[in-house]
């Protein structure tokens, strides 16, 4: 039977596998090839293999190991992020240390997701990120996760987030920071997504518990 996953989008999401042990390919594509609205456009096990796919084909969508045999993930999802910034990555991952985790958010992954995870935990992180979301293994502390993601925050948005703790409206950070009100809506539901954060309640709790200064 045919599983199907809620994602937003209206046509196939094309996605590549990268990751330097074919027996992981294999087993991540017989488990993603079962879902209709996921198309495998390809696999790579090396760096050089990823951006020539990325280069030839339609690419919405990456499952990228932290460790590749010829070079880093990390290293691998900034070149993306700076070459093709619209392509999504989610970073698997043997390691739970914060430390990995944030710089795999700062060099551009969406999602970080550990490799022993349930599978359902690959279909959850594809389906957030694909709605526009973050999503962090349930593997991770999630506070720790949630916390240390402030670290891939603009400055902007930081100032945005201090205005927020204090309890300022959207119209009185615009006319603080001399922005447009539709802008600051717009570095608010960007801290949101980066954050994970859902609900504005949820937003003004994290920014009196985080204070940014």
């Amino acid at each position: 039977m045919t599983e199907q996953i809620p994602v937003q989008a209206v046509r196939q999401v094309h996605l590549l596998l990268v990751d330097d042990h074919p027996l992981v390919r294999d087993g991540l594509r017989a488990r993603l090839e079962t879902i209709a609205s996921i198309r495998i456009a390809g696999e790579a096990g090396t760096a050089e293999e990823a951006l020539a796919i990325a280069a030839s084909k339609p690419i919405d969508l990456i499952l990228m190991d932290i460790n590749l045999g010829t070079g880093n993930g990390i290293s691998l999802t900034a070149r993306f992020k700076t070459e093709y910034p619209h392509i999504a990555v989610i970073m698997l991952s043997m390691h739970e240390k914060t430390e990995y985790v944030n710089q795999s958010m700062q060099a551009g992954a969406r999602a970080y997701v550990l490799k022993d995870a349930p599978a359902v935990e690959i279909i959850e992180a594809i389906d957030t990120v694909i709605a526009g979301g973050t999503y962090f293994s349930s593997g991770l502390n999630r506070q720790t996760a949630s916390s240390d993601a402030s670290q891939i925050l603009t400055q902007r948005e930081k100032s945005i987030l201090t205005c927020i703790a204090t309890g300022k409206s959207n119209k009185h950070i615009a006319k603080e920071l001399g922005l447009s009100v539709r802008t600051v809506e717009t570095h608010r539901l960007n801290i949101k997504r980066k954050l994970n954060i859902e609900g504005q309640a949820d937003l003004i709790r994290y920014a009196l518990s985080n204070v940014i200064v």
